[in-house]
């Protein structure tokens, strides 16, 4: 693979109509000159875990935003995955944003997903890698996953405090499924997913435990995404992880979320399957994604060249 170039990158902030997002962006000489590509990470991840990525893509405009609760981002409690939706189109837009890439992960997915289904002509393509998009019955199925009161949830209860990034890459290294993330990559989440805490000693998640669980207490609340599907007419390109086995939990992450039928349900849908890696699939294999990134983004991008 070629060697990756470190872009300039630059942290802004935009207010919506009910949070405030921060967002990294990248190559802004180049907007409207070919496609711009927006990045949207899963569930307790932020904009940065992208970067090994978009460093190793080419030279694009893009942007990736720290969703709600997230990152720099205005720390809300999610409590109905409508709010990411709404949150992604009011982003695309304040900042006028056309001729998008979307790339999402998981959450990241979804909130693409059904934000363009109203702008879709702000979009040439969306790639969604393992998108939280189950089988539709799903949302009429009650699992002991969920809770409704935020607090117990066991990921309320995970350590919030670090005296140092040191200090969270040795304690989550051998835990999980971060065993199994590219180096990189997880040093890029240790690394922007801590906050300096105010006293100036140590630091403390960028996106808090409750927050972080009040996501998954809500996953099963947006159900008018199965309508956004079918209004979708560009390409979507869906990427599914380890298919999960019926009566495994919501938060078995070893296995997709993703509904095996749901690129069927695109009018240009197509998918990529990987039978044996787990959902974490940008942080696992990043690797293969940007090859397949690489070639999706220059479909799009040779519009422009001809045009």
């Amino acid at each position: 693979m070629e060697q990756q170039r470190v872009q300039e990158i630059t942290e802004k902030k935009v207010k919506l109509g009910s949070a405030t997002l921060a967002y990294f962006e990248r190559n802004t000489h180049l907007k409207n000159i070919g496609p711009t590509l927006l990045f949207v990470h899963a569930t307790g991840f932020h904009a940065r875990v992208w970067d090994k990525i978009i460093n190793s893509i080419g030279d694009f405009h893009s942007l990736s935003i720290d969703q709600r609760g997230h990152g720099r981002s205005q720390k809300l409690r999610i409590t109905h995955w409508d709010e990411v939706v709404t949150d992604t189109e009011e982003f695309i837009e304040k900042l006028g944003l056309e001729n998008l890439i979307g790339v999402g992960h998981s959450m990241g997915g979804h909130a693409l997903i059904g934000a363009s289904a109203t702008l879709g002509q702000s979009f040439k393509k969306i790639i969604a890698i393992d998108p939280v998009i189950p089988q539709p019955n799903s949302f009429q199925e009650q699992n002991s996953a969920l809770f409704e009161d935020v607090s117990n949830h066991p990921i309320a209860k995970r350590r919030n405090e670090f005296s140092s990034v040191e200090e969270m890459m040795d304690r989550l290294r051998s835990k999980g499924s971060y065993g199994i993330f590219d180096p990189e990559v997880f040093k890029d989440y240790c690394t922007h997913g801590l906050v300096k805490n105010e006293t100036g000693s140590g630091y403390h998640l960028a996106c808090p435990p409750d927050i972080e669980a009040s996501v998954y207490s809500s996953s099963r609340t947006n159900a008018k995404i199965y309508d956004s599907l079918g209004k979708i007419k560009f390409p979507v390109l869906i990427i599914r992880a380890k298919e999960r086995q019926p009566g495994k939990q919501v938060m078995d992450f070893s296995t997709s979320p993703t509904w095996p039928e749901l690129v069927n349900q695109f009018e240009n849908g197509k998918e990529i399957y990987f039978p044996n890696n787990t959902h974490f699939l940008p942080m696992e294999i990043p690797e293969k994604i940007i090859e397949i990134l690489k070639i999706e983004i220059a479909e799009v991008a040779a519009q422009f060249s001809a045009d």
